[in-house]
């Protein structure tokens, strides 16, 4: 079944943005665009979920083709690297909401806060390698600037804030009390389909920490109400 999920989410992203970007023709227009790019924003954050159950080993029980589905997801999203990535999303699970946590922020404000987030992952190599994609795309393949930019680029920093927004700075921001120990991290409590739409039920972060190895399409299962509310 994570073979499955993790294939599906690639394979939908995949799809979409081929159709969106050289099938469909014309122009799309203010709201069919506007959907588009939300259909893409959240494929998006669906590549980030299966590289991140990669990461907790929960897409194969076999560790190679489990890395490799989590190394071709981060790709797909932004030429992130996997081990990079890896390192940070462990060194945050060993201290949520601490010093030593890459994740978190001392400062109140998502936007300052999602700013230092993005900075800590994003290195000049990865710029280099989606600037010459773009201009591969743009000159090689002929796709238009305006598409490029509006359900290529605008849609990855639509998910990246999507599951910074869900994933890190709601579940964990200050101030932390006793019954968000020893993780630090609130859960939503909006219901099951919220937190599908919302982040793949990562918004269900402290059962996230209390259980790292669950799929993100089992994590409702373990939903706790009795932690405190996003």
């Amino acid at each position: 079944m994570g073979i499955l999920a993790a294939s599906l989410i690639i394979l939908l992203w995949l799809g979409h943005i081929i159709a969106v970007l050289v099938l469909l023709p014309g122009d799309f227009g203010v709201l069919r665009g506007m959907f588009h790019v939300l259909i893409q924003a959240y494929l998006y954050t669906g590549l980030f979920i299966t590289a991140h159950d990669s990461m907790h080993g929960s897409v194969s029980s076999r560790r190679g083709l489990n890395s490799a589905f989590g190394m071709i997801a981060l790709r797909l999203f932004a030429a992130f690297s996997y081990r990079r990535m890896f390192t940070k999303h462990m060194a945050h699970h060993r201290s949520p909401a601490a010093g030593d946590d890459p994740d978190f922020s001392e400062s109140r404000s998502p936007f300052v806060w999602f700013i230092q987030f993005f900075s800590r992952y994003v290195t000049v190599l990865q710029l280099v390698i989606m600037a010459a994609a773009f201009n591969l795309l743009r000159y090689g393949a002929g796709i238009e600037v305006q598409r490029l930019l509006l359900f290529w680029v605008l849609p990855a920093f639509l998910g990246t804030f999507q599951l910074f927004y869900f994933g890190t700075y709601l579940p964990h921001r200050p101030p932390h009390t006793e019954l968000m120990a020893p993780h630090r991290a609130r859960s939503q409590q909006a219901g099951h389909a919220a937190a599908m739409l919302s982040c793949y039920f990562f918004g269900y972060h402290w059962e996230h920490h209390e259980y790292p190895r669950i799929p993100w399409w089992k994590l409702h299962q373990k939903k706790d109400y009795s932690k405190p509310r996003v």
